[in-house]
């Protein structure tokens, strides 16, 4: 899934790492970039800091204490067939201290199918050394080492963590005790065909610093007991989140000040707005306030080795509906090796004999077992299955297990997250076709054909792109993300017919995406940021009846939703709630949180430098502006000629130095200014109708700040607010501390004084009850005041749309230093760059280990829809949190069905109307009308298309006579007034209707066609 990407440089220092110096110059190749790629990425050293600009949204995911953990890992991936390689451009691209790779195999053809990094001409070469220099390309931080000579123990000492795929379990066991008694970190993965196992063991007393990575929560204090065991109450705006055995800390309590800034107190939750802590009983008496934190505790957790493990395993569930799947497959991998180990083979596909024989292997191991390992009784047939696909290499499992496999990595070696403990298995038997005879036939004669992938995204290539995914590298900065990604899936297979456009989805692209293009698909599948854009594409693939695939990620958190024609609902079907807006009150007078003041200071930067110079420029360049103004509801008219007259006449800066008068008096009128006005309308000792202290709860009473050019927060303000004001009036800025400085001390600020009569409204239903009025003379006035339109060129205006990115463009600055300075009035604490910008931009958490896994998901229901699985149990939703880790599949919910009459229908149907008659006249309204009470028995009540009405019952009787013997599309033009393009084959009309019983009834839509 897409995430809408973060850039800044830091220093790294370029100390080699000692992993490549250990292998011996016959067994060993490596890569040394000679010079630092253009986009600033560098080689690692072992006190790097850490490049924001490349790991931006990853650092959203770990933090900056885990990345540096991780940049201290030497990592060893043992196995580079389809597998292997996923994991390695993972972890790679997830920037440990460097990646050894080892396989002593050659390229074969099989391999081709999912190892991404080997060609045809890599055939018989060694898999390590030639996949070496592409991966390394991946991440030039991360020195990637290939070694083909044997894994002694010897050799295994110089690394933190050791991942095996690809080998025996003979060598998985006597690697697997050598790791566990000296303290290096093993993984375990293995595919076959749709089947995946994982199995971890990070040693016998491992530390997890976050167990689920989540926000520590907070709440606000509304009371505290004295008691044995303390009560809390929080305020009751909202829960408080916590579960008993959380551990919180307490601060700005008054009166039981003993709590405050105390160790870790472990609590029981009593409700959703209470619960209990300690032995309150010898506390001062609680007067009010305080904010009450949630603390992350370290827990320490035990592995067995692999060969304890094997005996007495501990399974995480992936499939709540395969309950005792992987206690089978626990057995079905063991008689894998057997028969590898007997045969020096794996079970030929759909040999019945073979899978005869692991079914015996099988049962052979089970017997042997005297653990909690031993089954009561194998299911044959999973076995089977098993040995039918065994030598089966599958892309999209490779890329799950994958995924998964490289998050462990990442937890061996940070202690983020809580590691899989310790047994997976995972299966996809639901990708066979639905008949199990023609599976034995023509299992892949369904993938034949000339098929073709179209991706489009608009978007170029920004440097936090590279860290996410693997078909970018840093000289592709700026270029279109589509096309880069086509040629690089191209020469990954050079066969695949693959074609790259750079069109938003939309409205406005439906003469590109028309008719004839979603005729011609067979399936969509979604890769979007946004839900306006996963609607619109749900709303096509409904009316053209395709499959669409629709996924996303945050952080470790990912899903994916199958949509099937006539057998699920859509995407559209059920929404996640809206995200909760913070009161319009509290982020003027009264925020008590960071997020508060950082949506204050985006606010501010779009009513600074953005929507007042846009309303100038409109109203220099559209004659007919003023009128729209004026047509604008409440205050708004005057609100907006305000802001023009002061973007053209009072605040118009004609140099550098207005530029700074005008940043340094803003930040007078914030900071102090309003601030005491605020204070004299509302003093700190306030007291409400009730008797209770105004400045209480949730608001924080603020103060003053004295503007100081020996204070940085100050002048970094200063500098950002400045230089944006000269960007968007086209003038020239500066950088120059000092000559700020000395500018500043010339400054003449207004003095201050609070008024007396000025409304400050205390909630947003008191602001909304307040009657706006306009004073019509001032309207006049600064009407008159307005220069002529025909001055429009004198005038070089430039609103500044905010880029989060760019950190030489002063926007980040701007809402840093506006957002800390607001924090600080409000003694709210400040937040840094990183997370301001996380907030502030909107960002969302990304890791590459999720964006594998759920890709993988999604291909596998690719298969699924290629193949034309036709049942809704063949498909599975999911959802995933690696950080838990917590698995959920589930059967897509069936499409829900309406009646009308005796007719059953859903989403999937609709009328088909055809507009132009035998006779080659097009259908009037009349007509219609007519047609769907003759037809099918309904009476239209009201007939609309898009957003025109273009019918109803209590439509005025000149207009429905007008309009009743009008072709429709004639209607429908008149009514939008809008030209329909040639590309329009049809029009989607929505209906109300009665029954014949003059109920009201639901219908589908109406697919009118015209041409």
């Amino acid at each position: 899934m897409s995430s809408s990407p973060l850039s800044k440089k830091r220093r790294v220092s370029g100390s080699e790492t000692k992993t490549g110096s250990h292998c011996s110059s016959s067994n060993s190749v490596r890569t040394e970039l000679s010079h630092t790629p253009a986009n600033g990425m560098a080689k690692n050293g072992n006190d790097a800091e850490i490049d924001e600009g490349l790991y931006s949204r990853q650092l959203y995911v770990l933090g900056h204490d885990a990345m540096k953990r991780m940049q201290s890992s030497n990592v060893l991936i043992s196995g580079l067939r389809g597998l292997g390689v996923e994991i390695a451009k993972n972890v790679i691209l997830g920037g440990v201290k460097s990646v050894t790779l080892h396989d002593q195999g050659v390229a074969e053809w099989k391999d081709l199918s999912s190892q991404f990094y080997l060609r045809e001409e890599d055939l018989g070469k060694n898999r390590a050394e030639v996949s070496q220099p592409r991966l390394a390309e991946l991440n030039s931080y991360v020195p990637v080492t290939a070694f083909t000579g044997t894994l002694t123990n010897e050799y295994l000492t110089k690394f933190q963590v050791v991942v095996l795929t690809n080998s025996s379990l003979d060598e998985q066991i006597c690697i697997g005790d050598f790791c566990h008694s000296n303290g290096i970190k093993l993984i375990v993965a293995d595919t076959r065909g749709l089947f995946g196992q994982l199995f971890c063991d990070f040693g016998e007393e491992m530390t997890v610093f976050d167990t689920n990575g989540e926000q520590p929560l907070s709440a606000m204090i509304s009371m505290i007991t004295k008691d044995s065991a303390g009560v809390v109450t929080c305020l009751d705006e909202t829960r408080h989140g916590f579960e008993s055995g959380d551990s919180v800390t307490f601060t700005e309590v008054q009166g039981m000040t003993e709590l405050n800034g105390c160790e870790p107190i472990e609590i029981k939750t009593l409700g959703p707005y209470t619960f209990s802590i300690c032995d309150t009983s010898s506390f001062s008496d609680y007067v009010r306030g305080g904010i009450v934190t949630q603390v992350k505790m370290p827990k320490k957790i035990a592995f067995k080795s692999l060969s304890s493990s094997m005996a007495e395993p501990e399974f995480l569930l992936t499939d709540f509906a395969k309950f005792d799947r992987p206690g089978q497959l626990h057995m079905g991998f063991q008689a894998l090796h057997a028969f590898e180990k007997k045969h020096s083979r794996l079970p030929k596909p759909w040999s019945q004999s073979d899978a005869d024989e692991l079914v015996a292997l099988a049962e052979e191991a089970n017997a042997a077992q005297t653990g909690s390992a031993k089954q009561e009784q194998l299911d044959q047939t999973i076995i089977k299955k098993l040995s039918c696909m065994a030598a089966g290499d599958l892309a999209p499992i490779n890329a799950f297990i994958g995924g998964l496999a490289a998050q462990e990595v990442m937890k061996a070696c940070t202690g983020k997250f809580m590691p899989i403990m310790q047994w997976l298995y995972f299966d996809a038997v639901e990708c066979l076709p639905e008949s199990w005879l023609i599976a034995k036939n023509n299992l892949f004669i369904c993938f034949l054909g000339e098929g073709e992938v179209i991706v489009t995204d608009m978007d170029t290539i920004e440097k936090s792109n590279l860290n996410r995914q693997f078909l970018f590298r840093p000289w592709d900065v700026t270029k279109m993300k589509s096309e880069t990604a086509a040629a690089a899936v191209k020469l990954m297979n050079p066969s695949v017919r693959i074609t790259g456009h750079q069109n938003r989805v939309g409205s406005d692209t439906e003469k590109v995406y028309d008719d004839e293009f979603f005729e011609s698909l067979d399936g969509v599948t979604n890769a979007l940021d946004n839900v306006d854009a996963r609607m619109y594409m749900d709303r096509r693939c409904v009316y053209y009846r395709k499959p669409l695939l629709e996924s996303g990620t945050l952080g470790t958190k990912g899903n994916v939703q199958v949509v099937i024609p006539f057998l699920t609902e859509s995407y559209s079907s059920s929404q996640d709630p809206p995200e909760k807006s913070i009161p319009i009150c509290t982020l003027k007078n009264f925020p008590n949180a960071i997020e508060h003041t950082l949506q204050w200071a985006r606010d501010e930067f779009e009513g600074l430098f953005k929507q007042p110079v846009e309303n100038a420029l409109q109203y220099l360049t559209d004659p007919k502006f003023v009128e729209r103004t004026l047509k604008l509801p409440g205050a708004q008219p005057l609100e907006v000629v305000e802001a023009v007259y002061k973007s053209l006449v009072t605040d118009y800066p004609h140099s550098w130095e207005d530029c700074v008068a005008w940043a340094r008096n803003h930040w007078q009128c914030q900071y102090n200014n309003n601030i005491r006005q605020l204070l004299h309308n509302f003093p700190p000792d306030q007291l409400t109708t009730s008797g209770a202290p105004f400045w209480s709860g949730p608001k924080r009473c603020p103060h003053p700040l004295e503007f100081s050019t020996n204070n940085d927060l100050h002048m970094d303000y200063i500098m950002a607010a400045a230089n944006l004001l000269a960007q968007s009036y086209g003038l020239p800025g500066s950088t120059e501390r000092s000559a700020l400085t000395k500018l500043l001390q010339d400054i003449k600020v207004p003095e201050f004084i609070p008024k007396s009569g000025v409304k400050i409204h205390v909630s947003d239903q008191e602001l909304q009850s307040a009657n706006a009025s306009i004073d019509d003379s001032r309207l006049e006035e600064l009407k008159a005041q307005l220069p002529s339109t025909e001055a429009a060129s004198q005038f070089k205006l430039c609103p500044i749309d905010f880029e989060k990115d760019d950190d030489t463009n002063f926007h980040m600055d701007f809402i840093v230093a506006a957002s800390n300075l607001r924090a600080e009035n409000y003694d709210i604490p400040p937040a840094d760059r990183h997370k301001s910008k996380l907030i502030a931009g909107k960002i969302i958490p990304a890791i590459a280990t999720t964006t594998a896994a759920v890709v993988g998901l999604v291909c596998l229901e690719m298969l699924k829809i290629i193949q034309g699985h036709t049942k809704l149990e063949s498909y599975k939703n999911g959802f995933m949190n690696l950080a838990l880790p917590f698995f959920a599949f589930s059967e897509p919910i069936a499409a829900p069905k309406h009646k009308y009459y005796e007719i059953d229908w859903t989403l999937w149907d609709r009328f088909e109307v055809k507009g132009i008659q035998s006779n080659g006249e097009e259908m009037t309204l009349r007509q219609f009308l007519d047609y769907f009470k003759n037809e099918h028995k309904l009476e239209i009540t009201m007939l609309s298309q898009g957003v025109s009405m273009l019918y109803s019952f209590f439509m005025p009787a000149a207009k429905l006579k007008e309009r009743l013997d009008l072709p429709m599309t004639e209607i429908v033009t008149k009514v939008s007034k809008k030209k329909l393009g040639k590309h329009v084959k049809a029009l989607v009309f929505e209906l109300c209707c009665n029954d014949e019983t003059e109920e009201d009834v639901e219908v589908p839509y109406v697919r009118y066609t015209i041409r």
